[in-house]
């Protein structure tokens, strides 16, 4: 038998349909989530390995989508390992004593298995449910400088007035702190393949805030050797980020097997400039805010624009907004299905 076709679309091979999935498509806008959450804290729900796994299955039973994404995220590592990180409703994570200096150093030690034995029974019980029809499950992580971002600022932040500052005048102590985000990032993404996670994506959501000069300085090496720390393990790879049109060229040489394009450029620009990469997107999230009819008819404009060559793994151009109806996505994967059918060669 065939491997799913979301991971042939990965590969650049020829698919029977295009591919779909959604970035956060695990909770925020299904009802059935917050019914099972409740008001707890999202650290806390992904620290229960029997709700993360249930919040995991619940769009690949809603939608019909091609691949499952583990719910958790981007800091769950950091605040496994007592960096003292939080997630905070409405706001995001919130750091309780940001990184300064060199003793902050001690604080990125190592991630163990026994660090997070609650993400990778969350993943054993997810592999085990998406068998029956052979759903791949993607793992991910937070590319380092996106995380770095977080525990420099100490909060979400639009200016990253501290991280810039800091990367250009602490420039060693950044560039060691970014060894130890590496290999923590690895280590992560690495268990969750050891316990059968079929792709991974790497978040590097703040990369578009930087210019090409300083992605290609501060963040593009690091993020390199994440994916030659996971390149043995022969699953596909994603990168993606945000506001990230100036920097495509340089993320396809990131060594990703697919690059993501968010929606500030057409995927057939986006296209052109990775060259022969597969590529995932582009769908604006906000055009699935106004009802069936404009969300299907904005699946059909990317379909149209990223043309019938392989290698296109459908998506928004970023993660499912709270406010988004289920009924859209349910009809978008439908049309995508469906249209996305014909050319795929």
């Amino acid at each position: 038998m065939s491997d799913p076709v979301f991971l042939r679309a990965c590969r650049g091979e020829s698919v029977e349909h295009v591919p779909v999935w959604f970035m956060r498509q695990a909770g925020r806008s299904l009802p059935e989530y917050r019914a099972l959450r409740g008001t707890g804290s999202i650290l806390q729900a992904i620290a229960d390995p029997f709700i993360a796994a249930e919040v995991t299955l619940q769009p690949v039973r809603r939608y019909g989508v091609d691949a499952a994404i583990l719910f958790s995220d981007i800091v769950v590592p950091y605040h496994a390992i007592g960096f003292g990180v939080d997630v905070v409703p409405g706001r995001g994570p919130v750091i309780a004593h940001p990184f300064r200096n060199e003793s902050d150093l001690e604080r990125l030690r190592p991630l163990t298995a026994a660090d997070i034995s609650h993400v990778t029974a969350t993943v054993d019980l997810v592999v085990k449910e998406l068998a029956t029809d052979d759903t791949p499950l993607i793992g991910f992580a937070g590319a380092p400088f996106t995380v770095a971002s977080y525990l420099i600022e100490g909060a979400p932040t639009r200016t990253f007035d501290v991280i810039r500052a800091f990367m250009h005048e602490e420039t060693s102590l950044y560039e060691r702190m970014v060894e130890r985000l590496v290999d923590i990032t690895i280590s992560f993404l690495r268990a969750q393949v050891a316990h059968g996670a079929r792709a991974l994506q790497l978040f590097d959501s703040w990369a578009g805030f930087l210019s090409p000069s300083e992605y290609e300085r501060f963040a593009l090496p690091a993020t390199k050797q994440v994916f030659e720390g996971v390149a043995d393990l022969g699953v596909p790879t994603i990168l993606f980020g945000v506001g990230t049109s100036e920097l495509l060229a340089l993320m396809a040489g990131a060594g990703s097997s697919v690059v993501g394009i968010d929606w500030h450029i057409g995927i057939d620009e986006g296209r052109r400039r990775v060259g022969n990469k597969p590529v995932q997107g582009n769908l604006n999230p906000n055009r699935c805010l106004n009802g069936v009819e404009e969300g299907v008819e904005a699946a059909r404009e990317v379909l149209r624009l990223a043309g019938s060559r392989a290698g296109h793994i459908f998506n928004l151009g970023h993660g499912v907004l709270p406010e988004t109806d289920p009924d859209v996505l349910s009809a978008v994967v439908a049309v995508v299905h469906e249209e996305g059918k014909a050319g795929v060669s």
